[in-house]
């Protein structure tokens, strides 16, 4: 049997890119895509720490959609490159009101993965009025329970060797939650302390997100001071909680009730497991949930991407 999964757009170059000041010592890489004119959205990426790349481009049809993407602070092309300060869920809510306006949309369609759904997810229930509709991959809430899955049990009991070796770079114990430990390591005055740190934490996250992790991958996430960066800023947001209260989106989703959305989730994410996917449909009975039955995490997965594809094609014709 034919397989019908939809597939990545062709490759696109922006029609426009440049920088936004958006104060806080912060400025922002932006590019657009698609025709402009066309249908507005905007492209979140995951992290806390990462960036956009080509492929990202690539989830739209450019002749129906005019998208936007853009690094958030401290990530990828943006500047000061890898820093903390003024970098925090709120200032990132923030910089995409001014993004919007820069870019003249009244509304716009709001898509992430990853910690780009919980991004958006804050921004819908903060700018609700701003929101055409909410295509959302792989749930995260940053709730304790999530937090702890990742840092310090869940995921290690499906990964036990990496987790062992994950733990015994920080020299930490059972139980413990690994991101103070971390943190101590990414924070040290050694550039070579905090490389290998960085090496070992991303390495980790590379393990949880892929259904099959190759060593080349691994290595690509683990790799020099783009690591670092990546590594510490999700090591910031995860100390923070995300500047997230526990159930706190869950507590306002009555406020995007009315925002028609697509929940694109992998039965076998391991990263950003379904049970948080299952706790937002139920708060939001309107939205429909799409369970990848041979999902793991990353967009490029096929199950994935035919759902996200599938997803902003059929809402192409939306205004």
């Amino acid at each position: 049997m034919t397989d019908q999964r939809r597939t990545l757009y062709p490759p696109i170059e922006p029609y426009a890119s440049g920088m936004l000041d958006v104060g806080d010592g912060h400025t922002l890489y932006w590019e657009r895509c698609g025709k402009p004119g066309a249908k507005p959205a905007v492209m979140l990426h995951g992290g806390p720490g990462g960036g956009c790349s080509e492929n990202h481009r690539r989830q739209w049809n450019p002749e129906h959609y005019d998208v936007l993407l853009f690094d958030q602070r401290g990530c990828g092309r943006s500047t000061p490159f890898a820093s903390l300060e003024s970098n925090t869920t709120w200032h990132l809510v923030a910089d995409m009101e001014r993004l919007r306006e820069m870019c003249g949309h009244e509304r716009w369609q709001v898509f992430g993965g990853s910690w780009g759904s919980t991004l958006a997810l804050a921004y819908a229930v903060t700018h609700p009025e701003r929101v055409t509709e909410l295509v959302l991959r792989g749930i995260f809430l940053s709730g304790a329970k999530e937090l702890d899955w990742l840092t310090r049990y869940g995921a290690s009991e499906l990964y036990p060797e990496e987790w062992e070796r994950f733990v015994a770079h920080a020299g930490g114990q059972a139980g413990e939650d690994m991101t103070l430990p971390y943190w101590a390591l990414l924070d040290d005055p050694d550039p070579a302390v905090r490389i290998a740190a960085a090496a070992a934490w991303n390495r980790w996250e590379g393990v949880t997100c892929t259904l099959l992790p190759s060593a080349e991958t691994l290595d690509h996430m683990a790799d020099g001071e783009n690591a670092v960066a990546t590594a510490r800023i999700e090591n910031h947001y995860f100390r923070h909680s995300c500047w997230l209260g526990e159930d706190e989106l869950l507590s306002k989703i009555e406020r995007i009730r009315h925002i028609p959305g697509i929940i694109v989730q992998g039965r076998h994410d391991c990263c950003t497991p379904p049970a948080a996917a299952w706790a937002l449909k139920k708060a939001w009975p309107e939205a429909e949930l799409q369970i990848v039955p041979d999902g793991g995490h990353l967009f490029t997965e096929p199950g994935i991407t035919d759902g996200l594809v599938r997803a902003t094609d059929r809402f192409a014709a939306n205004t």
